[in-house]
C-alpha cells in the first residue's frame, strides 16, 4: 500500500521553516527598531526555536519506534530537514550574536566568557559538519561509520550544550527550568528506545 505523503515534506519543509524563522526574527528586531534590545530578543527567540527543532530531530527515530503512527513516521522521514532547519535557526542566532557584539561591545563582553567561546565554538563546529554531511552525496564521501559517529557524538554534545545554556540561567530565572523538560524527555525517549531495540538506535539529527 503506497505511503501517503503530505505537502510539507523534505526541502519544502526546510524552506518554509527557514523563511518563517528569518521573517519572525526580522519582525522581532523591528519591534525595537533594530536596536540592541531587538537584537537580544532575536538571540533569545532563536535559542528557543533551535531548542524546539533540535528536540524534534533528536527524538524522531525514538518516537517512530516507540509509537508508530503517521505523525511519528512523518517526523522520522523529515528529521534530516528538521535538523537542517535547526542549523538555519542557529545560523540566525549566530548572526544576531555578531550584531550584538558590534552594537554593544561592553554588554557583549559581560554576557560572554572564554568558556562560552570554546564550547559554543565546538557546538557550531558540530552543526556545520553535521549539516554538510546531511546530503546523500557528502554522507557517502565520509562513509556510514564516520557519518554515524559524527552525528551521534554531535547530537549528544548539542543536547549537553542546551542543558548547560538553559540550565545555568535557572538560579536567576527559575522559569528557565521549563526549557530543560523537553531535553530530559527526548533523552529519556532515546534511552527507552535503545533498551527496547538494542542495536537499532539511529542517529539523532542527520
Amino acid at each position: 500500500m503506497p505511503q501517503h505523503r503530505s505537502w510539507l515534506e523534505g526541502w519544502r519543509l526546510l524552506a518554509v521553516l527557514t523563511c518563517s524563522l528569518v521573517a519572525l526574527s526580522l519582525w522581532i528586531a523591528s519591534m525595537r527598531h533594530f536596536e540592541v534590545e531587538g537584537v537580544r530578543m532575536v538571540i533569545r527567540f532563536t535559542a528557543r526555536s533551535s531548542l524546539l527543532l533540535f528536540c524534534l530531530a533528536f527524538s524522531a527515530a525514538a518516537l517512530a519506534r516507540l509509537w508508530p503512527s503517521a505523525g511519528t513516521r512523518w517526523l522520522r522521514r523529515n528529521r534530516r530537514y528538521l535538523g537542517l532547519s535547526f542549523a538555519g535557526s542557529h545560523a540566525i542566532h549566530a548572526a544576531a550574536i555578531v550584531a550584538f557584539a558590534n552594537m554593544d561591545p561592553a554588554s557583549f563582553a559581560e554576557a560572554t566568557s572564554a568558556a562560552s567561546y570554546i564550547f559554543g565554538g565546538i557546538g557550531y563546529g558540530f552543526i556545520i559538519a553535521m549539516s554538510a554531511t546531511s546530503l546523500d552525496r557528502t554522507a557517502a564521501l565520509i562513509g556510514p561509520r564516520a557519518w554515524r559517529t559524527l552525528h551521534l557524538v554531535g547530537g549528544y554534545y548539542l543536547w549537553f550544550q542546551f542543558m548547560v545554556s538553559f540550565g545555568k540561567r535557572v538560579p536567576a530565572m527559575p522559569l528557565y527550568a521549563a526549557f530543560l523538560l523537553p531535553l530530559l524527555i527526548v533523552m529519556a525517549l532515546r534511552m527507552i528506545a535503545m533498551a527496547r531495540h538494542p542495536g537499532g538506535q539511529t542517529v539523532p539529527a542527520g
